[in-house]
């Protein structure tokens, strides 16, 4: 295929870009050029919130489009009106984010699917931008996929959720868990989100598609073990409940980045209904290929981990976890 890749140096659409190259695909990707390209694609440079700044595509045509933005709408917008009758398929990645949720809930959460109601289109911040990233893609007038993410991980992170806990499993010593390890955990590898959407251009999917492993693909319990001896052995897991970590002031998801206590905001973002992806092909790929293939590419790193400018960092305070392991 002929598949143009808005962004395509980052995370996600850096994989993207990379398994379509592996695949034979003609690949061209369009950013500000800020990162280092993949190697075989061809790039184009502009800056999509320059009143002018997609003259660079101005006669291109292609096969499929995937759109990485994840910030104001008017950009997708802008960028599907200008490529409406210039490619076969459009593909937005977007994020299970735009579902509404209850944080104070008190019944049990019912596992969402792609029919779940979704947050109001006015809503500010991440959730209300995605959906109205998906309602301005819509001026494709195209076969249009909706890839709603959830949790993703693996090589080239830039958000610093897996890289912050390899760093601090392989600086070892007394390491705070949080549990209960059995939490099942859903997430994506970014790998296998590229392989399902290029899998769905080729097939002309539409519509949405939450994309996540099943509920329980792994648990807490496994992922920590797991990246504990894949960066050395170094740590001592010292497991702590839920209660006795929210107690002390710990912000869940940012304090310690993947991990939410049993709840109706862990039940929304881990315990969600993946059925229709999994039919259509979606593959996750086993937790420890994920840890080892990001650890390596983090040890080979000249310097730290990427980090996006518009996302906040994440970890623990390690006075605070020290404190929890009195």
């Amino acid at each position: 295929m002929r598949i143009l890749v808005l962004g395509g140096s980052g995370f996600v659409g850096r994989s993207i870009a990379e398994l379509a190259v592996a695949r034979g695909d003609d690949v061209t990707v369009f950013n500000r050029g800020n990162n280092h390209p993949v190697d075989g694609v061809r790039v184009l440079t502009g800056d999509r919130l320059d009143p002018h700044g997609l003259a660079a595509l101005d006669g291109g045509t292609w096969d499929a489009i995937v759109d990485t933005w994840s910030a104001d709408a008017a950009a997708v917008g802008t960028a599907a009106r200008a490529l409406a009758g210039r490619a076969g398929h459009y593909t937005y990645i977007s994020s299970r984010s735009v579902y509404v949720l209850d944080e104070h809930a008190t019944a049990p959460v019912v596992a969402r699917a792609e029919d779940a109601p979704l947050v109001d289109a006015t809503e500010p911040g991440y959730a209300g931008d995605k959906l109205r990233g998906e309602h301005a893609a819509q001026a494709f007038a195209g076969p249009l996929l909706l890839a709603r993410a959830g949790l993703i991980l693996g090589p080239h992170e830039n958000i610093g959720r897996l890289p912050w806990w390899l760093h601090r499993l392989h600086r070892g010593g007394p390491t705070l868990a949080p549990g209960p390890p059995d939490l099942p955990l859903q997430y994506i590898d970014t790998r296998d989100l590229a392989a399902f959407v290029l899998d769905s251009a080729a097939a002309a999917r539409t519509g949405p598609y939450d994309l996540v492993s099943p509920s329980g693909h792994t648990t807490m319990g496994e992922l920590l073990t797991v990246a504990n001896e894949v960066t050395g052995g170094h740590a001592d897991l010292r497991w702590r409940d839920p209660d006795t970590i929210l107690a002390a002031g710990v912000q869940p998801w940012t304090h310690l980045p993947i991990w939410l206590p049993p709840g109706p905001l862990h039940a929304a973002l881990h315990q969600g209904d993946v059925s229709r992806a999994l039919a259509a092909g979606l593959h996750c790929r086993p937790v420890a290929d994920t840890i080892t293939d990001t650890w390596t590419w983090l040890a080979a790193l000249p310097g730290g981990a990427p980090q996006r400018t518009d996302r906040p960092a994440v970890g623990l305070d390690p006075d605070v976890e020290a404190t929890l392991l009195l």
